[in-house]
């Protein structure tokens, strides 16, 4: 079984049974919209692929982390997309949930999943508690104060903010939790894994600044020209386009090597590679130098 087929499985199951019955039949479409939307589900195959590096002896645990942190990821697009932040019309290609089933509806599935994030992993943790207080600990951290996801997101109502600390934890934050998520399941220390999860995560927020500078709506599944627009912290504007797709370029390279000894090294440096390509495809890079030759000419036909 693929990371991604094992990925969806554990989202379906669990959700359907954290879910229950007799929930408000709307809420729980939209909670559903939210998370079963065709998401790259990048966050729970890095917990299970880390996982699977150390053993992976307590798979239905590993399941549950990973799956805990894909709903609070689509708990923040919720609301990432909602009228008192990006005002977004389409997440993936599909209305967002708050454009499918309205603003009050979109707020309480964003705090629904959350809510279930955690229940998925009490519930599946109950027999490992050791392990259990780690994993909450873990999420706590890559989501909240100071240096996760909602920092991340409150850091774009600041006036002024440091562009590595904004990229570290409205991406970062949450990958590196998913590797570490994939070490704590098994039992095993975190620390060597995070690194890999900290370089992936900056890199997605660049390639998602870079994305939306070259790539139009229906290629992103969503409004492109979305920093410009709400004048937020992004690697394009800091760097540069070219600049911006050099740092991205690096931040792969750092993420591959840092990936400790293992059996599974080879497997994990595939899976960040095809990442790199899937986030900035080096076709839709050309395409775009090769109709705007004043950006960056020499950048055609470069190797990325």
């Amino acid at each position: 079984m693929s990371l991604l087929t094992r990925a969806e499985h554990a989202l379906s199951s669990h959700f359907e049974q954290a879910a229950g019955v007799g929930a408000p039949s709307r809420l729980v479409a939209a909670m559903r919209h939210a998370v079963f939307s065709g998401g790259a589900r990048i966050r729970p195959q890095l917990c299970m692929a880390v996982a699977t590096a150390c053993g992976d002896d307590a798979p239905e645990l590993t399941n549950a982390a990973a799956v805990a942190l894909e709903l609070m990821h689509c708990a923040s697009l919720v609301h990432d997309d909602m009228p008192a932040f990006d005002n977004a019309d389409t997440r993936r290609g599909r209305p967002t949930v708050h454009k499918a089933f309205s603003e009050p509806l979109a707020l309480l599935a964003g705090d629904g999943l959350i809510v279930m994030a955690y229940r998925v992993l009490l519930q599946a943790g109950a027999q490992r508690p050791d392990r259990l207080i780690a994993l909450m600990d873990n999420m706590t951290t890559g989501v909240g104060l100071p240096n996760g996801i909602v920092a991340g997101q409150a850091w774009e109502c600041e006036t002024s903010a440091d562009l590595g600390q904004y990229q570290r934890a409205k991406t970062g934050a949450l990958f590196v939790s998913a590797t570490c998520a994939g070490a704590l399941s098994c039992g095993y220390e975190p620390e060597p894994w995070a690194p890999l999860g900290a370089y992936l995560g900056e890199a997605y927020q660049v390639a998602d600044d870079i994305r939306d500078v070259i790539a139009d709506a229906a290629t992103l599944g969503k409004p492109a020209g979305q920093d410009a627009l709400h004048a937020r912290p992004s690697s394009a504007q800091a760097l540069g386009l070219d600049g911006a797709i050099a740092h991205f370029d690096h931040l792969i390279e750092q993420a591959a090597s840092s990936i400790p000894a293992c059996s599974c090294r080879d497997m994990l440096r595939q899976l960040v590679q095809l990442e790199a390509e899937r986030l900035v495809p080096k076709a839709l890079c050309d395409g775009y130098f090769k109709t705007h030759p004043a950006v960056a000419p020499a950048r055609i036909g470069a190797a990325h």
